[in-house]
């Protein structure tokens, strides 16, 4: 097997791998970074899931690097998208002008953008992007891992990359297991974590629907697609607390549990420059075609988009039948099959039954844009991962540390080793155990640096859904900054402890050793307090 070699070995390309990769380059370090599908970026891109972010992102509460990441989308729609004159002069450019986030924008621009970011350490040959690989083992020595082994997706063969920091930045944790690294998954007991929201006894199997999404536009002609695969099933289930089918208007309020009925409107001939996308006063799912719209038709000129484009990222493809952690590859392939046959589903009944507000029957107009996705099947690239693997770390962040219910006016938890920061509502969606949604009011709050840390492996440190939270807290810590946030750090702090000889852990045991860390951080602009602000 080809052997390659780094300071920094980074399995996965998503968020915080990208993240993790870029911050250990700008330091210096030689970087080797993986990832399975065919474009990096994770959510933001193979998973086509515009950014969930905080009402207060065009101000503070991100790091410096994930600014300049939005600013860099909004600048390649300027540079080379025909926008009208009003929307290029949008200060803050809502390309898709949805209601979920401030920057709403196709895939492919997010894409080019981190593409464009990597490319001169790419050039330098000091990143070494091995594409498309996926890990399929580890050699381990103690508490230090020496190696990991990644498979190529679609010959088989095998290659061996090994470095002295090793970044979990996959998904789903992959590499926990594959290490012997300590780790939880599904849903901690109260007696655990204390946790207001906890069951009595852990649900290890309890974990978060996943989803595959797809993008959607709507123009003249029939565009129906054949009957997808066991429509009829999709067609007729009923979860028991969904108020009626799942494949329908109505659905769970996530925060009040109350059967709500949301309106789809097809290109609304609405002001992109006066939509507000603000969580604090509204989570903008009311209509479904605007709540994650990537592309509004009326922020170009005349004739550029026939339509707008809607990213279809609703709760009816939520598929919470069964988990996908933990299972074999044949059984894997089943269940995403599975949640891809409810999307198709989803899609075919848009098409063909969902009431429309003249009293008629289905949208024939509407055609998926796997174009928009970079997939001829019409879906997303990836499927979209909630919630991973998560280590069993020096720090647990609990649901006590932030909910806005238990802490008020006091606000988050400080901790004294916090790297980052970040606000998101604890959003937990319908899961495999047979749950609701918990939807749980949140303060802006703090990431821990212990729960980067391994209890015990030395050199293994995640970049993403894998930190030290519970089934609850993951549901605030899962977004697109926080992912960022991490995984800059975890490339930040290995990079810092091969410049210094230190140890991970030692950085975050020692007053100084940390306090230099922190100072590091600082520079680097990465914010670690919140000012004086509330919670929502």
């Amino acid at each position: 097997m080809k052997e390659y070699s780094a300071d920094i070995l980074v399995v996965g390309g998503g968020l915080g791998g990208v993240a993790a990769a870029l911050a250990a380059l700008r330091n210096g370090r030689s970087v080797i970074m993986t990832e399975e599908f065919d474009w990096i970026g994770g959510q933001l891109t193979s998973q086509a899931v515009p950014p969930d972010e905080h009402s207060w992102v065009e101000q503070f509460g991100v790091t410096r690097s994930y600014r300049a990441l939005r600013n860099g989308i909004r600048q390649y729609y300027r540079d080379h998208y025909p926008l009208t004159e009003r929307s290029r002069g949008w200060v803050d450019l809502n390309p898709g002008a949805g209601h979920v986030s401030r920057l709403c924008h196709e895939p492919r621009v997010a894409l080019a953008v981190m593409e464009a970011m990597l490319l001169p350490y790419r050039g330098g040959g000091r990143l070494t992007v091995l594409q498309p690989y996926k890990p399929v083992g580890a050699d381990v020595d103690g508490d230090v891992v020496r190696s990991v082994t990644l498979r190529h997706r679609d010959t088989g063969d095998k290659v061996v990359a090994s470095a002295p920091y090793i970044i979990d930045a996959t998904e789903l944790g992959d590499l926990l297991p594959m290490t012997g690294t300590e780790y939880v998954k599904g849903f901690e007991s109260q007696a655990e974590t204390g946790e207001p929201s906890a069951p009595s006894e852990a649900q290890p199997d309890n974990q978060q629907a996943v989803s595959i999404c797809f993008a959607v536009d709507h123009v003249d002609g029939n565009h129906v697609i054949d009957k997808p695969d066991n429509y009829d099933f999709w067609r007729a289930y009923q979860p028991h607390f969904w108020g009626g089918p799942l494949l329908g208007w109505n659905s769970p309020h996530p925060r009040t549990l109350e059967i709500v009925t949301r309106s789809f409107t097809p290109n609304p001939d609405d002001d992109p420059l006066l939509v507000d996308a603000d969580q604090r006063r509204n989570p903008g799912d009311g209509n479904l075609w605007t709540f994650r719209r990537i592309a509004a038709r009326r922020n170009f000129v005349p004739g550029a988009y026939e339509s707008d484009i809607c990213l279809v990222n609703w709760p009816m493809i939520d598929y919470f039948e069964a988990p996908i952690v933990d299972i074999s590859e044949d059984e894997y392939a089943k269940r995403l099959k599975a949640a891809a046959d409810l999307s198709y589903s989803v899609f075919y009944w848009l098409q063909t039954e969902a009431p429309r507000t003249d009293g008629g029957f289905g949208f024939k107009g509407l055609r998926l844009r796997g174009d928009v996705t970079g997939t001829e099947h019409g879906l997303a690239m990836a499927p979209y991962i909630r919630e991973s693997r998560r280590i069993r770390a020096v720090t647990t962040v609990v649901e006590q540390d932030l909910s806005l219910a238990v802490r008020g006016e006091k606000g988050a938890v400080n901790y004294r080793d916090s790297i980052g920061v970040g606000m998101y509502r604890i959003d937990l969606h319908p899961s495999t155990g047979g749950d609701n949604y918990i939807d749980v009011g949140s303060c802006p709050f703090e990431i821990p640096l212990g729960a980067l840390l391994p209890q015990r492996v030395k050199n293994l440190l995640p970049a993403g859904k894998n930190i030290g939270t519970t089934h609850i807290t993951n549901g605030c810590y899962r977004l697109h900054p926080v992912e960022w946030n991490i995984g800059e750090v975890a490339g930040l702090l290995a990079a810092h402890c091969l410049e210094n000889r230190l140890t991970p852990h030692a950085v975050q045991a020692d007053d100084a050793l940390l306090g230099d860390f922190q100072t590091r951080l600082y520079g680097e602009g990465v914010e670690t307090r919140w000012p004086d602000v509330r919670g929502y």
